[in-house]
């Protein structure tokens, strides 16, 4: 059985570069790619059709210098599967899945880089990527200035709330008991980690009840880290209400979580609610906004004005702010990821 490493990946990235490049919404690239998503699935869909497309949307993130491609588990679940008449075990291959898909990206990215398929990325003796011009390589094997570390594979935990398909982790209120999402996030969270993930990502998390839940999980599985992300309300709460600052401070000191933040909010909260994670928990704070559009979860559908074109420059108070890990979350692109490569790589 694959286990999770035992070392903090987050940590080795960290100590060697000042920030970690995450990759972007995955959905987004799928529906470019002609997926169909309107399902209850969303993108895990895509895993019983297109696995293919997946790998294909992974890769184009890590050429774009993403460090962590996030798998897409995010709403891949024994129960969501069982509704469309799959059983638990192809359920939790299908899981497995999502995981070796990534993996398969990020060997292939790899490989290309290392055999210089790449014309403006070289490699330095000890395995690292760098970035630049032809004229610029030779100062970066030089100096390292640029250099890029093997990316990661971070297998999504999704919220309850997410299988529910009804936009409720955005707003956290299930009414249910913590059995209950003890009995939902066991089986993927276990399948996950035999997969061979590098980290769990708990991402979108509205609600300190389930927060609490994947926490103690995760102590099940003592070799695994995560890092822990919400959902939010505003700059200083997540979505049911509980303050940021709160969570920080009771999540902080647990050892296998490697990191604490926030995703799939819009740009414009993401600078406050970093001051106040950074200053709350020792913790690094990890960072995935998204495009500034508003979901509406009757129709499924995006409104109003995105602010993707500014991420690279709003990046700059985010890590300003105390951010170390940074990348995108709904309605974001490779090409904003790339920019943020070149910012911080730079």
């Amino acid at each position: 059985m694959t286990q999770v490493q035992q070392t903090n990946p987050i940590e080795q990235i960290l100590r060697e570069y000042p920030v970690m490049i995450l990759d972007g919404a995955l959905a987004t690239e799928l529906e470019q790619h002609g997926c169909d998503l309107d399902d209850p699935l969303w993108s895990a869909r895509v895993l019983l059709e297109n696995p293919d497309v997946i790998v294909q949307v992974h890769a184009d993130y890590f050429r774009a210098g993403a460090d962590c491609a996030i798998t897409s588990s995010y709403q891949a679940t024994v129960e969501g599967f069982r509704k469309r008449g799959i059983g638990e075990q192809a359920a939790l291959d299908l899981i497995r899945k999502t995981v070796e898909l990534a993996a398969q990206a990020r060997d292939d990215v790899w490989a290309e880089v290392q055999d210089g398929g790449f014309e403006n990325t070289a490699v330095k003796p000890e395995g690292n990527l760098v970035f630049g011009t032809a004229q610029q390589t030779s100062d970066v094997l030089e100096t390292g200035v640029l250099a890029r570390p093997r990316p990661m594979v971070a297998a999504s935990v999704g919220p309850y709330g997410a299988y529910l398909a009804d936009g409720s982790e955005y707003v956290g209120h299930y009414g249910v008991s913590d059995e209950t999402l003890v009995a939902f996030h066991r089986p993927r969270m276990a399948a996950l980690i035999e997969a061979g993930a590098d980290i769990l990502a708990f991402e979108t998390i509205p609600s300190l009840q389930e927060a609490q839940v994947l926490v103690d999980l995760l102590k099940e599985f003592p070799h695994a880290y995560a890092w822990l992300s919400f959902s939010l309300k505003d700059g200083t709460a997540i979505s049911e209400g509980t303050p940021i600052e709160t969570c920080a401070r009771l999540f902080g000191s647990e050892p296998q979580i490697a990191a604490i933040g926030l995703n799939c909010a819009p740009m414009e909260v993401v600078t406050e609610a970093v001051s106040i994670l950074s200053r709350a928990s020792d913790k690094p704070v990890i960072v995935y906004p998204n495009s500034g559009e508003v979901y509406d979860a009757a129709t499924k559908t995006w409104s109003g004005q995105g602010t993707c074109g500014s991420m690279s420059d709003a990046s700059e108070q985010w890590v300003a702010a105390g951010a170390k890990i940074i990348g995108g979350c709904c309605r974001t692109t490779p090409h904003q990821i790339g920019e943020l490569a070149k910012k911080w790589r730079n």
